[in-house]
C-alpha cells in the first residue's frame, strides 16, 4: 500500500511538472525597445493590454531615448524597435540591423517655456526664428542631451537657425528622458522642446506653457522595425512581426487614434501597407 501511495505521489508530481512546463512553453513575449515619449505619454499602458488580449503575446518595453533604443537593437537585445528619428531608423536598416522600416503614427513637437517669455517668442509658428530669439536672449534652455529622437530634432533646429550650442550658463543638457527634462525646465523656468503627447500627460508644468507650435518642421513621425533575425537568430520573428502587423492594422491604428487625454488625441495613425 505504501509503495502504491508513493508511486501515486510521484505520478501526480510528474503530471503537475509537465503541466507547468507546458504552460510555460505556451507563454509568448517580446522585448520592444522604444522611446520615453510612447511610455510616459501612457500610450503603451493603454495599447499593450489590448494587443495581449488579441494575440496572447506579452510585450516588455524598454523605454529609453531613440539613440539608446536603436543601440539595444544593434546588440540584439530587443525583438522590435519602435522609435521616432527617421534618418537614424533608415541608417539602422541600411546597416542590416532590420530589413524594413514601417511608419506607424505621428504627432508633433512644441516649444514650451515660461509665461514671462523673456525671448518674446509666444504665438510664433516659425521654429527657426524662435530658436534664434532664445539664443540671442540667452534665455535658459533645457536640452535632453540624450541622443533621443527629440534631442536629434532639437539639434536640427539649432543647425537650421545657424547656431552652435554647447553646455553653458543658459544652455543646459540633462541627459534624461522627456519627463525628467520637463521637470528641470519647470524648475528653471526654461524653454524646452517636447513632443506634444508627453506634454499633454505632464502634470508638473509650473509656469510653463506652449509658446511655439504649428511649424511643418515640427512634424514627428514614428516608425517600427523588426530586428533582423538573420543577424540575431534568437529574435522572436513570428511574435515580433505579429506586433508590427497589429499596430499597423486597422484595429491597431484605431486603438492608437482612440487614445486621448482630456479629450485631446495624442497620436495620429498613418501606417501604409
Amino acid at each position: 500500500m505504501k509503495y502504491s501511495f508513493n508511486r501515486l505521489l510521484a505520478t501526480a508530481f510528474t503530471a503537475l511538472t509537465l503541466l507547468g512546463s507546458s504552460a510555460y512553453a505556451q507563454e509568448k513575449s517580446i522585448v520592444v525597445s522604444s522611446t520615453t515619449s510612447t511610455e510616459q505619454s501612457g500610450l503603451f499602458g493603454f495599447m499593450l493590454p489590448i494587443f495581449k488580449m488579441k494575440t496572447g503575446i506579452d510585450v516588455k518595453v524598454v523605454a529609453v531615448g531613440t539613440g539608446q533604443a536603436l543601440d539595444i537593437g544593434r546588440r540584439g537585445d530587443a525583438d522590435v524597435v519602435f522609435v521616432h528619428d527617421k534618418p537614424a531608423e533608415e541608417k539602422f536598416v541600411n546597416e542590416g540591423f532590420a530589413t524594413k522600416r514601417t511608419e506607424v503614427m505621428y504627432n508633433d513637437f512644441v516649444l514650451v517655456g515660461p509665461k514671462s517669455d523673456p525671448a518674446k517668442i509666444a504665438g510664433g509658428k516659425d521654429i527657426k526664428a524662435a530658436f534664434q530669439k532664445v539664443a540671442a536672449a540667452q534665455a535658459p534652455f533645457v536640452s535632453r542631451g540624450d541622443k533621443s529622437g527629440t534631442h536629434a530634432a532639437e539639434l536640427r533646429y539649432w543647425k537650421d537657425a545657424g547656431i552652435t550650442v554647447a553646455p553653458s550658463a543658459w544652455y543646459k543638457e540633462t541627459g534624461s528622458g522627456m519627463g525628467p527634462a520637463l521637470n528641470t525646465a519647470s524648475a528653471m523656468n526654461g524653454y524646452i522642446l517636447t513632443d506634444r503627447a508627453t506634454w499633454l500627460s505632464f502634470k508638473n508644468r509650473g509656469d510653463l506653457t506652449i509658446l511655439v507650435q504649428g511649424d511643418p518642421k515640427l512634424f514627428n513621425q514614428y516608425g517600427v522595425m523588426l530586428v533582423n533575425p538573420a543577424k540575431f537568430p534568437h529574435v522572436k520573428k513570428a511574435e515580433g512581426q505579429a506586433f508590427i502587423d497589429w499596430i499597423t492594422s486597422q484595429n491597431g491604428q484605431d486603438v492608437i487614434a482612440s487614445y486621448k487625454i482630456d479629450g485631446e488625441q495624442l497620436f495620429f495613425p498613418n501606417a501604409k501597407k
